[in-house]
């Protein structure tokens, strides 16, 4: 099962495409991220991470997805910026017919690490464990998306 986790933004959308084979192992096929530039309009960077999302979707077909749900304390103008990449990724699930599965970051860490206060450090290197890789994913918002996708996978 092709499964594929994302960590939404509009500078920075990490994503990661996995393979969670009949037998339980899981092997990373992708990871990256889709960057938009900040001085294009917002609408130019939305569109930008919808073609560029869109592709990787075409290229993987995955048929599950699991992206990260928003948690914001203070800042507002990071929130809307979020949700907007948020709802276009959204809207290219559905599109797509690709069954969805929304984390918390308490959810990611929790699921990943056993204890939903990790660090950022603790969740990397669970990753790095769980796939075998031979360092910790780079930049984070790429080893983020490798951590959403593996709660997709987990989940039943």
């Amino acid at each position: 099962m092709i499964i594929l986790g994302i960590d939404p933004g509009t500078a920075t959308t990490g994503y990661a495409i996995i393979d969670k084979m009949r037998s339980g192992e899981m092997h990373v096929i992708d990871f990256g991220v889709i960057k938009t530039s900040k001085t294009n309009t917002d609408s130019s960077r939305l569109l930008e991470l919808k073609k560029d999302l869109n592709k990787i979707i075409k290229k993987f077909k995955p048929v599950r997805a699991g992206v990260e749900k928003l948690y914001f304390e203070t800042n507002v103008k990071t929130a809307m910026t979020v949700s907007q990449a948020r709802g276009v990724v959204l809207l290219l699930l559905e599109e797509n017919h690709i069954d969805l599965s929304e984390f918390t970051p308490l959810q990611v860490k929790s699921s990943i690490c056993g204890y939903g206060k990790a660090d950022k450090q603790q969740v990397q290197y669970m990753v790095q464990k769980t796939f075998g890789l031979k360092s910790i994913p780079k930049p984070d918002d790429a080893a983020d998306a490798l951590a959403i996708a593996l709660c997709s996978a987990f989940k039943k």
